[in-house]
């Protein structure tokens, strides 16, 4: 999956750019030499510290803003001091040095909280939160852009609402989650067109964040449109960050169109921009692209040569992002050189720093931080309330004093009837250590034993695609994935070889920590047939993998038969022929209102006696018809008025009757049949089912 290169915002009304903006800063510097050491030539120099920023002269920034820093603390003038450090700050940030930009934002934080000027500290938050976006740590991100929002909101500030909106946006983008990301950059477009707002830097921005997010729902058609919106604007204003950035997101799309010449020659413009401002994690994407681009043109030493380079620049500042997209095409081009040794290394790396970003922990923090801010609105809203309520309660005064002291001559009963209890309560409180001494000690192993259950589920989920990914390139699709325990033996897998895309719903032996340990071996065998092996035909691939997954399992001293069931589907997107395997599990399709059935080969993935090979079935589909793969947890799942199993039956006239949904529908109403036919019944196993229309 490739990163979305997304630039963050502050709380800054933008001015006008190219010569305009030039006179500008010429007028303020003919102003700033007559101007006295004082606050007014401090608000002078952060003013040209941001016009510099906003035509990306970075050093000339830095140096108004170290100057205005130095005056403000000569005056003690704090409010200047801490727009200056934001500003600095930001400069940091933009050259990619995040512990000094964080050092500086803190700062300004810390004396703006100490004077309670709310728009600086609105503005230090949504700071913070660009910095831990760009090394990539989601939930710090949301965590401090959603403060910024809350006082955005207090103080009415609608450049403020619109920047975070935008933030918001782009780290829900960088998470995968493009329908959300898509909500928040339309509220903030909407905020910035405002005529008492009507910001053109900002509006140029938003514009080429929704391109980007349409280019990742594979809308290509919608991405070039804002995109292109948003690069004739950053041309007109003379923004050089902000058309680099728009150049990238088109190379971006001819590349997914395999147009590798056009794409190559968006992205060299692209690198030459990033390089003349010194952003280097621009850099670092733009190379990574590059190098793909030159992988997918077979032009292999040009591949190489841009992905070290890159790899390099993105470690030079940390930036964990493009470290991990660096090694995920490393890995690509080393598999297909035949270097499969160092392909592996590359791919555990990937791997790693995948895990890091979107792994279960980060996800519920980021969906926490969204929580809290939700809770403090709701908590300002009841405390004007409650304000309201004590001034009624201060009039009843003497009443309740009356009533206080009344409750308290009971307390006293209640005191002297307890002392008499007291003797006994002692007595039982010794019973209780000695049963609770034991308790503590079954709970300490269960923990231990939860605690290694949980991280092998981090572990089992790295092997999983994310949604995000295969949303993008099967857009009306659908994953229904439901783990009978913490770990499962179901598992979906979805991988790309030039223009196939291969997925598919896999069922190995048991569940709970046996299956989801025989699902990595699965899983592993399936990604090194395709990128190891190359090969694409779903019977061969299935016969493969089978000999795969027994080999791992005969270097067992004890006889293993474990294995999985499987529907197989490859589809090739410039023919849209569908080709299919599968091992006990079938495939359903629905054409012209119709369910049909293919039938799976009655062997599975794993040792048996009397092999043979797979079959490989083609499928003629029509635009609009809906494939189906599925494991068989949730025909088997017991429930109903009579406690029975839901069948397949039930399950053929479920999707017939939900067909004509959309496939995020169908899966709404999936989860909900399944969910109301337990009727409390405990999970009999796990469940998996896609649906792709095509």
């Amino acid at each position: 999956m490739r990163k979305i290169f997304l630039c963050l915002i502050f709380l800054i009304i933008q001015a006008p750019f190219g010569y305009t903006q030039q006179r500008k800063i010429d007028s303020l510097k003919q102003v700033l030499k007559a101007a006295k050491e004082d606050t007014n030539k401090v608000n002078l120099l952060n003013q040209l510290s941001e016009e510099q920023k906003n035509i990306s002269n970075y050093d000339s920034s830095m140096f108004f803003a170290s100057s205005a820093k130095l005056l403000a603390e000569k005056t003690g003038f704090k409010k200047g001091e801490a727009t200056a450090l934001r500003y600095i700050g930001i400069v940091y940030w933009q050259k990619g040095n995040y512990p000094a930009a964080l050092e500086n934002d803190n700062n300004a934080l810390s004396i703006n909280n100490q004077n309670g000027y709310k728009k600086g500290i609105a503005a230090d938050y949504s700071s913070i939160g660009a910095i831990y976006e760009s090394e990539g740590d989601y939930p710090k991100a949301l965590d401090n852009v959603f403060k910024s929002l809350a006082i955005s909101k207090e103080i009415n500030d609608k450049p403020g609402l619109a920047t975070n909106y935008s933030n918001i946006a782009i780290v829900y983008s960088d998470q995968g989650n493009t329908e959300k990301a898509l909500e928040c950059a339309l509220k903030a477009l909407d905020i910035y067109k405002e005529k008492d707002v009507n910001d053109t830097g900002n509006i140029a921005r938003s514009l080429g964040n929704i391109g980007s997010m349409y280019l990742d729902k594979g809308n290509y058609t919608k991405a070039m449109e804002y995109d292109s919106m948003a690069l004739c604007l950053y041309r007109k204003i003379n923004n050089g960050g902000g058309i680099a950035i728009n150049l990238e997101n088109i190379a971006l799309i001819y590349e997914d169109r395999n147009e590798y010449v056009k794409s190559i020659d968006y992205d060299l413009q692209a690198f030459d921009i990033y390089k003349k401002e010194g952003d280097k994690d621009g850099m670092a994407y733009t190379l990574i692209d590059l190098g793909s681009n030159y992988t997918k043109s077979k032009k292999y030493v040009e591949a190489q040569k841009y992905l070290d380079s890159a790899l390099a620049t993105a470690r030079s500042i940390d930036s964990k992002a493009d470290i991990e997209y660096a090694y995920q095409y490393l890995s690509t081009l080393d598999s297909i050189k035949g270097n499969y040794k160092t392909s592996f290394e590359n791919y555990k790396e990937y791997i790693a720093y995948r895990d890091s970003l979107l792994n279960e922990v980060n996800t519920k923090k980021s969906v926490q931080a969204e929580m809290n801010y939700e809770f403090e609105q709701k908590e300002a809203a009841q405390k004007a309330e409650q304000d309201k309520k004590d001034a009624i309660t201060r009039s009843d005064k003497r009443k309740q004093q009356i009533i206080t002291g009344s409750v308290g001559v009971g307390l006293l009963l209640v005191l002297v009837f307890s002392g008499l209890l007291f003797s006994r309560f002692r007595i039982t409180q010794r019973q209780k250590k000695i049963i609770e001494r034991q308790r503590d000690i079954v709970e300490e192993k269960n923990k231990e034993i939860l605690d290694s259950i949980t991280y092998a589920k981090r572990l089992q989920d790295a092997i999983l695609p994310p949604l995000g990914v295969i949303k993008k390139y099967l857009p009306e699709s659908f994953v229904l994935y439901k783990p009978k325990d913490i770990v499962a033996g179901d598992f979906y897998w979805m991988e790309r070889s030039d223009d196939m895309i291969f997925i598919a719903a896999c069922d190995c032996t048991g569940h709970g920590v046996p299956g989801a340990m025989v699902s990595v071996v699965c899983s592993n065998a399936l990604n090194r047939t395709v990128k190891e092996f190359h090969i694409t035909e779903t019977g061969k691939l299935l016969d493969k993998v089978r000999e795969l997954v027994i080999e791992t399992f005969e270097k067992s001293e004890s006889e293993v038969k474990d294995g999985m069931d499987i529907s197989l589907c490859s589809i090739d997107k410039n023919t849209r022929k569908i080709y299919w395997s599968g091992a006990y599990n079938p495939l359903w399709y629905m054409q012209n209102n119709e369910l049909k059935e293919l039938t799976a080969d009655k062997q599975p993935i794993g040792k048996q006696e009397n092999q043979k090979p797979f079959k490989t079935h083609l499928i003629d589909l029509q635009n609009g018809d809906i494939l189906y793969l599925f494991t068989d947890g949730y025909a088997d799942q017991f429930g109903g008025p009579k406690g029975k199993k839901f069948k397949y039956k039930q399950l053929q006239e479920k999707l017939l009757a939900i067909s004509s949904f959309n496939m995020d529908k169908q899966k709404e109403i999936l989860d909900e049949t399944i969910e109301t036919w337990k009727s409390g019944m405990e999970q009999t196993d796990d469940v998996c089912i896609i649906g792709i229309r095509v």
